[in-house]
């Protein structure tokens, strides 16, 4: 009896020492496991980090100037009236020289006017019967319509003729004017200026960032123009995706942008 009682002693020491043993094996695994995940997470932050760095450095720069326009263009239309086209057409013909007339008073060159060719449109009436149907119609005459425009550098002269048509419509001239249309003829050599100057701006914010950073630039990526646009001057214009272009004030500011993208270098 003693033996025996020995025996499932001994067994039961055995069984506690190897559900010892298997817990440690466990912990060990487990243990071993959750530092594989942290090596692999932390290498996928890595990883992550080194791809997202190789975008590089990003900037957007702007620039924008004031400037005058240095060409007019008015433009204005006049018509012609009569029974037939004979007598309309000698209608307008009269109007169109008395308008040559007086834009040339007024110190417009010949060659700063052009006229449009005559466009014809037919005048009908009609008769109805007590029912309201038409029973007749039949030609009342003819309307004739002749624009002209005029392009000038000399823009004050211009715009005090525009502003004062008066002595065309005591002449009996049925003249309306248009307002004037204003643009600026170096446009070329002021958006190149502006280009470098956003580039230069553009590239100083760029500087910026890889002093604050600690980065080493590399060589240029990629750089690309944003929209340029002509609003009037002190005007709230909103950006347009297409850009703005103005041309009914005098006085205007062009703007543009440019991003660059630079990489880093280790």
């Amino acid at each position: 009896m003693e033996e025996k009682t020995e025996m499932k002693i001994e067994n039961r020491e055995e069984k506690h020492i190897m559900k010892e043993w298997k817990g440690i094996i466990i912990a060990l695994i487990a243990g071993a496991c959750a530092i594989a995940c942290v090596t692999i997470f932390s290498q996928n932050i890595v990883n992550y980090k080194r791809t997202s760095g190789s975008e590089g450095l990003s900037a957007t720069g702007s620039a924008n100037c004031d400037f005058e326009a240095d060409l007019i263009v008015w433009r204005g239309s006049f018509s012609g009236q009569g029974k037939t086209t004979q007598d309309a057409y000698r209608s307008i013909k009269n109007d169109a020289g008395l308008v040559k007339k007086y834009l040339v008073d007024n110190g417009v060159k010949e060659d700063e006017m052009v006229f449009s060719s005559v466009t014809i449109s037919t005048r009908w009436e009609y008769e109805y019967n007590e029912n309201g149907d038409r029973i007749r119609e039949y030609i009342d005459g003819y309307d004739l319509y002749q624009n002209v425009s005029i392009t000038s550098t000399d823009i004050d002269k211009i715009e005090g003729i525009s502003r004062d048509i008066s002595g065309l419509i005591e002449s009996g001239v049925q003249f309306a004017s248009e307002e004037p249309e204003y643009y600026y003829t170096k446009l070329d050599e002021l958006k190149l200026d502006l280009i470098a100057a956003a580039t230069e701006n553009a590239k100083s914010r760029i500087d910026l960032m890889a002093q604050g950073s600690g980065a080493h630039m590399g060589e240029l990526k990629s750089a690309n123009l944003g929209v340029f646009q002509i609003t009037a001057q002190n005007s709230n214009t909103e950006y347009s995706y297409g850009g703005y272009f103005d041309t009914s004030s005098r006085k205007k500011t062009a703007s543009i942008t440019v991003r660059l993208n630079y990489g880093i270098t280790q």
